[in-house]
């Protein structure tokens, strides 16, 4: 094989066209072959094997700096980057991360995760290559779907407007995650199908230059016929009215027509956009017919596109289900997304309700305030979004929803740990960016039927409410057909204890049953609360649990700092209650690393395992202090009060 040959870029530079085409294929099979196994962004990095060999060829990485926008195109890049070995690691434990990551590669010149920003950093880095003299191209490669970021649109004004030397690569696989939408894909679109002008544009020019100088004002009228000419003619002229050369379409699969072009653009120097076309999902039948259902692929077999699933259903499908029953009965009820359909569950509120269905593109801070402005109007907007994907919209929550009370349900999606897609992935810090916000409710469910409930009571909530849910599936609870809402602020106790108290939220609730069995068989009776609401927090049951005398233990899977722990010691402090012994279990002051879910948390000690071990440490530690403040006889009465169903 000739991948077995490549130990960096520099092994790329002597090789015969036919040789990069054979290189081409060999990296495609490698990379289906290996997200078989760990699971991965299979389509786009497929699509973008030749761009990858091209830009290799062409510049010096790592001289020369290639940014790679949100990583999904990039497993080619680690291929020919020195990784080859250790590449069947990819999104393991320990292994090589999905996205480019400073700190893995001297080739991955900027970490990525998120969408729209490879633009902004690109363009950093060749503004510090001007201040510093260093001399070295910068080359951003970003998709069609990235470009409908925001963000992406502000650094291509700053560039243009500089005329800074900047390569921008924009990657037309006509998708992101899913179909694209709005009017810059439209646009994209238009240049796809439309002829190729860019030789047109050049013999145009060129005639025009070559009429005799005839007087000013002759001259001055030609000058503007030119460019009437070239607003009819010349694709890309949104780009070049932004102070850009434009290049392109050109197909993103002919590798020397790729090197040309990128040559070429390096020469002119100034701004230069390269729109490149590929085929997302290219060299594999079942990514090429459904690439958005190939996007991020779970294991699967290569020979069948068959990949395994469990007979329960996922949180995510829980809330798909869910909201469509609501909406049957409710139609005020509209569904948004930021260009995931299918990773939110609102496909099938899509085909029900196409005229409620809102797919606003990669934007997530547009999400927000547009639904803010359809509240305003009567409408119960429902946004579903990641929890590590809201991060990038906490202005719009604070200043357009939370400051005028406006009635947006936040169905945050991927809460805490997620596991392979790892660090810029996580959802750990929603907690504590929402429950600091004036008038908003923070809830979290430990059960697939507490989503139902929480759905139920957001849509006719009269202000925000955010519910948080974890990836994949929940415990198995079974759904009942009528979900009732809960009543706002209520935890409920779901197990007695004289020993040691848990009180844990969301996806922490059933480990800490588990942990509690545990302690039980060992002698240590531990009571176990679900304290549902992070805001407003059930004050009352904090009370019940710290006055029945024993310590207490706070689990979450998200930042101890700041999150669910924290809102129980700050609450305990408002009471002056100096002498309650609490502990809070969560992610600690560090960004959790790529790995599986069950790895992570026993990592992080937010297991069944973990959970028992800090609660025995606690109620060896505190036991005897606590019984004599109540004693365990009147500690039991009190938890048993608060036992499942009288909260509901």
């Amino acid at each position: 094989m000739i991948l077995d040959r490549i130990d960096g870029p520099q092994d790329l530079k002597s090789l015969s066209p036919a040789e990069l085409e054979q290189l081409a294929g060999e990296i495609r099979a490698v990379i289906i072959d290996t997200v078989a196994k760990t699971g991965g962004h299979l389509a786009a990095s497929l699509g973008a094997v030749e761009l990858a060999i091209a830009l290799h060829v062409v510049f010096d990485s790592p001289r020369d700096k290639i940014v790679w926008d949100v990583g999904h195109q990039s497993y080619a890049h680690k291929l020919l980057t020195g990784r080859r070995d250790r590449f069947a690691t990819l999104r393991r434990f320990g292994g090589l991360s999905g996205f480019p990551k400073l700190r893995e590669s001297p080739h991955d010149h900027f970490g990525t995760g998120h969408s729209s920003t490879s633009i902004s950093a690109a363009l950093g880095m060749a503004k510090a290559r001007d201040l510093t003299g260093r001399g070295c191209a910068v080359v951003a490669v970003i998709g069609d779907g990235a470009m409908t970021g925001g963000m992406a649109f502000e650094a291509i004004d700053h560039a243009g407007h500089d005329g800074t030397d900047l390569i921008v690569v924009l990657n037309d696989n006509r998708m992101s995650i899913a179909p694209n939408v709005g009017a810059m894909s439209s646009y994209l679109t238009r240049l796809r199908t439309g002829p190729a002008y860019n030789r047109f544009k050049a013999d145009i020019e060129e005639t025009l230059r070559r009429i005799p100088r005839i007087g000013p004002r002759v001259a001055g009228a030609m000058e503007r016929v030119k460019d009437s000419l070239k607003h009819l003619v010349v694709p890309g002229q949104l780009f070049e009215e932004l102070g850009w050369r434009y290049y392109g379409p050109i197909d993103g699969h002919d590798l020397a027509l790729l090197q040309s072009t990128l040559r070429s653009a390096r020469q002119k120097g100034g701004p230069v956009l390269i729109h490149a076309v590929t085929q997302k999902g290219r060299g594999y039948s079942y990514a090429e017919d459904s690439p958005d259902q190939w996007h991020g692929a779970g294991p699967f077999e290569v020979g069948t596109g068959r990949r395994p699933r469990g007979a329960e259903l996922t949180y995510t499908e829980v809330f798909a289900d869910t909201i469509c029953r609501l909406a049957e009965a409710d139609p005020r009820i509209v569904a948004i997304t930021a260009a995931m359909p299918d990773g939110t569950g609102l496909s099938g509120f899509k085909a029900r309700f196409p005229d409620r269905f809102f797919d606003v593109g990669i934007a997530e801070q547009h999400a927000i305030t547009f639904a803010a402005g359809l509240a305003t109007q009567g409408l119960r907007p429902v946004v579903a979004v990641y929890s590590t994907f809201l991060q990038r919209a906490v202005d719009q929550v604070i200043h357009d929803v939370c400051l005028q009370s406006l009635p947006v349900t936040l169905a945050v999606d991927r809460g805490g740990i997620v596991g392979d897609d790892g660090e810029t992935h996580h959802g750990v810090f929603d907690f504590s960016l929402l429950r600091s916000l004036p008038g908003i409710c923070v809830m979290s469910p430990r059960d697939e039927e507490e989503l139902a409930r929480m759905l139920v009571t957001a849509v006719s909530a009269p202000g925000p409410v955010a519910i948080r849910y974890p990836r994949g599936k929940g415990p198995g609870t079974p759904l009942s057909q009528n979900p009732q809402p809960l009543p706002i602020g209520r935890g409920e106790v779901l197990r007695q204890g004289t020993a040691v108290s848990i009180l844990a939220i969301g996806a922490e609730v059933e480990p800490a049953l588990q942990a509690a069995a545990t302690l039980e068989a060992e002698g240590v009776s531990c009571a176990v609360a679900d304290g549902r609401f992070v805001k407003p927090l059930d004050g009352d049951l904090v009370d019940l649990l710290v006055e029945a005398g024993t310590p207490l233990l706070t689990v979450e899977d998200h930042a101890a700092q700041g999150g669910f722990g924290s809102a129980v010691l700050e609450y305990l402090a408002s009471r002056s209650r100096p002498g309650a012994v609490v502990r809070c279990l969560g992610v600690g002051d560090a960004i959790v690393p790529q790995g599986s879910i069950s790895e992570l948390k026993s990592m992080l000690g937010l297991d069944a395992m973990g959970i028992a071990q800090a609660a025995r440490e606690l109620a060896s530690g505190v036991g005897a202090a606590a019984s004599r403040a109540t004693g365990p006889a009147e500690a039991g009465r009190r938890v048993q009060s608060r036992r499942r169903g009288v909260a509901t």
